[in-house]
């Protein structure tokens, strides 16, 4: 399986940097029922996130790393969006779209690439819900000279390393756990498991072992990023492989053990930068909260879009908007232009879009309110999605993890349960999860006919059904409210995981009955070597030391506390309870096996960056800082110093 002939092979390892960026829906057979009902009319890669739609993103990213020509595979709307852009006219980044009825997976897509044979070297495959800030230029030298010296290795895969705390990967990302195999001196692909269930027991091929191979290096703490850099032979073995349409269930699972082939797959890890997908509502939580941190620098709005009008205030605040009154605006909060916030009204660690009417008396904690959303006085929100054109009447309530799609209309004083999504379209009968973005491509709107308005009347016939639709939501509302589809809607959700489960997952991770629940909010007793470790001694503690089979190294450390100060400083600007984020940290010392005293020295330190990064102008100032930091979360600390 080479490159179409006639091509010259010089030509071919010389060319410059192609894309190929995969933001039709269809593709996304994973992820795709993360998003119901919103991407039932809208796709994924033009929801706004931090108020520019997920597709910018990646586009400038590959933009940035030196990439000149991108082919699109979309749908209709995409393409239409893309035409009213200016990503067509820019200069010397060339963008085609490629909106094909016939492809219907990832497979397809590429055999469609290798067909047109428009492809001249190696090339970046992409997700166009992807944000990233990762220089190319290593991955690209590595991927070529292993390339050079064997022509079997056909793909290079981004990976990064994320937390080893299983409380905190799923309270950021969702994701299911990941093991991988990989060569410890090559970095070449063994074994790739996602949707990993049982951590406990991980199955390795005699032949990966005894491949005369020095070292091979199982994780659990890496992070498929789902950028790849492929060889053409990848389009060529597509193309010879009809029944490949999945990336990774089928052509990288498929091609691992295949010894017949020989072809290989190697991984790059990022060691700085960032890079992650927006593949279900948790994930879209938290890469807009890096955002808005700018962990994403220097993919942010007021770099990535300088005619955007959103400027950087304190406390890690956007605002594209005057707020007058007595309204209060708090940290890691995003205000688009052109909305009007009412007196008396607070919000908090949110994004608001553009063209929004917000009254008085207005609570938002945790919430994405997209454009041109009305929300009356006396209205409470807290960690919901709200899509654009919503109408919220005077008093309604939004629990946490509720999900309002577009153009529905929540009657006065009436509450949203927890975890509810409502949307204008029905609930399909059957789901097929292939199919969720498919009702989009139907009309530009995105909202399909015979749908309730508010008034009781239709664009045709109003059935009972559509009639019952009215009430579901309270009085004058509009919207049906979706079944769940997900066994743990909590999983998915913007609203913090609840504190039972974060105490589940624990003991499911560690299977230790004495771990902590909210309501005892203590460690676990230690044994003696915990004690001696944490004594002032130093030749007790090189004693212990040597006695102790799993010492952890400096680079271990390091990363713990790292973690620690990340946990800490991200519960204080969330305001998670003290409960939760003792059992996160707990994780993290049972993830890193740290003492008590380890867990307190990174906590005094983390509370030191607070007091620190708090405005302060003099020494007498930081001196405040420091006294209210200590006085607030001394118990905290304290926790992980009674055992001295």
């Amino acid at each position: 399986m080479a490159v179409k002939k006639g091509r010259d092979v010089d030509a071919v390892a010389n060319a410059t940097l192609q894309a190929i960026v995969l933001a039709d829906g269809s593709f996304d057979q994973h992820q795709n029922k993360k998003f119901a009902p919103i991407t039932h009319e809208t796709p994924k890669v033009l929801l706004p996130l931090v108020n520019f739609p997920v597709v910018e993103y990646t586009l400038s990213w590959l933009q940035s790393v030196g990439v000149t020509e991108v082919f699109v595979f979309c749908c209709d709307q995409v393409k239409d969006y893309l035409h009213m852009s200016d990503w067509l006219a820019e200069p010397n980044f060339k963008v085609s779209i490629i909106v094909s009825k016939i492809c219907v997976c990832v497979g397809d897509a590429l055999r469609l690439m290798y067909e047109r044979d428009v492809i001249h070297g190696d090339f970046i495959l992409v997700n166009g819900h992807t944000v990233s800030n990762m220089m190319f230029d290593q991955a690209i030298m590595e991927h070529k000279e292993r390339r050079r010296k064997d022509s079997k290795a056909v793909m290079t895969m981004v990976v990064k390393k994320s937390m080893p705390c299983q409380i905190t990967k799923l309270s950021r990302f969702g994701n299911d756990e990941m093991i991988i195999a990989v060569d410890s001196d090559t970095k070449q692909l063994l074994s790739y498991e996602d949707k990993v269930e049982d951590l406990s027991v991980v199955s390795l091929d005699k032949a990966m072992v005894s491949d005369n191979r020095r070292a091979i290096s199982l994780y659990n703490d890496r992070q498929d990023c789902w950028i790849d850099i492929c060889s053409p032979e990848v389009l060529s073995i597509f193309n010879e492989n009809f029944d490949y349409q999945d990336m990774r269930n089928d052509f990288v699972k498929g091609l691992l053990f295949d010894d017949a082939q020989g072809f290989k797959f190697f991984t790059y890890d990022i060691c700085s930068g960032y890079a992650a997908r927006v593949d279900n509502i948790r994930s879209y939580d938290a890469i807009s909260k890096d955002i808005i941190r700018k962990w994403t620098y220097p993919s942010v709005p007021d770099v990535l879009f300088e005619n955007s009008e959103t400027n950087l205030g304190r406390e890690r605040m956007f605002r594209a908007s005057e707020v007058v009154g007595q309204s209060q605006i708090g940290p890691l909060t995003v205000i688009g232009s052109g909305t009007i916030i009412g007196n008396k009204t607070t919000i908090s660690k949110s994004v608001v879009g553009g063209g929004c009417t917000i009254g008085s008396n207005v609570t938002i904690d945790g919430c994405y309110i997209w454009n041109n959303v009305t929300i009356e006085d006396g209205c409470e929100l807290k960690h919901a999605i709200v899509c654009d054109g919503v109408i919220l009447k005077a008093g309604a309530v939004l629990e946490p993890g509720v999900v309002l799609s577009f153009k529905v209309v929540i009657g006065e004083k009436f509450v949203v349960p927890s975890y509810s999504k409502v949307s204008l379209l029905r609930q399909p009968i059957m789901q097929d999860s292939d199919d969720e973005e498919l009702n989009y491509t139907d009309g530009s709107s995105g909202i399909a006919v015979n749908t309730p308005t508010a008034d009781g009347a239709n664009m045709g016939s109003l059935s009972e059904m559509d009639a019952c639709a009215t009430s579901e939501v309270g009085s004058n509302g509009v919207g049906f409210i979706w079944l769940p589809t997900e066994a743990e809607e909590w999983r998915y959700s913007v609203a913090p995981i609840p504190a039972d489960k974060l105490v589940a997952i624990m003991l499911a991770a560690d299977n230790d009955p004495e771990l902590p629940t909210l309501d005892d909010n203590i460690l676990p007793p230690f044994n003696d070597s915990d004690s001696e470790v944490a004594d002032d001694d130093s030749d007790s503690e090189v004693a212990d030391d040597d006695s102790d089979s799993e010492v952890a190294d400096d680079d271990e450390i390091a990363d713990f506390e790292k973690e620690v100060e990340a946990t800490f400083l991200r519960a204080v600007e969330e305001d998670v309870e003290e409960g939760n984020v003792i059992l996160e940290i707990n994780s993290l010392r049972l993830a890193y096996n740290m003492t008590p005293l380890a867990c307190a020295g990174a906590l005094f330190y983390s509370l030191m960056t607070l007091a620190f990064e708090m405005e302060h102008n003099s020494t007498s100032e930081l001196y405040k800082n420091v006294t209210s930091v200590m006085v607030k979360w001394h118990k905290l600390l304290r926790t992980y110093l009674k055992h001295r």
